[in-house]
């Protein structure tokens, strides 16, 4: 065993309530909801474009402290939208973060090469669930 004396199977003190509870003691932020509808924008696409239209502003309540998430409005739904968070374990724990904060549903919207040609592009390939 490399690290003796770990408690492997004990659950994580270090929960998403947890982080964002002392956020926002820390920042002196008041507990209020994220959009039910967010986006993870890993490339940032999205967030440079809203906010270079004018279209979304930034969340002044969300407690995370690595990133900023953007409200915006379509079709009278509003959304919220974090860009460039990269990576599996940093993006889980940021939607992890989202949910705690009320967001309801999460899309994922991001940009990959093809390995296989299946056709043209551009084209859009919707993931509904892992297989592991």
């Amino acid at each position: 065993m490399l690290i003796p004396h770990k408690q492997y199977a004990e659950p994580s003190v270090f929960t998403p309530e947890n982080l964002l509870r002392e956020a926002r003691r820390q920042k002196a932020l008041p507990y209020v909801t994220v959009p039910a509808i967010c986006l993870l924008d890993p490339d940032g696409d999205i967030v440079r474009h809203l906010v270079a239209q004018n279209k979304a502003s930034r969340n002044p309540y969300w407690a995370c402290y690595h990133t900023d998430l953007y409200d915006f409005e379509l079709n009278g739904i509003r959304f919220g939208v974090v860009g460039c968070a990269v990576g599996a374990s940093f993006a889980v724990l940021v939607a992890e973060e989202m949910f705690a904060s009320g967001c309801r549903l999460l899309i994922s919207i991001t940009s990959a090469g093809q390995i296989v040609a299946t056709r043209n592009p551009p084209y859009f390939i919707l993931i509904d669930k892992a297989n592991s």
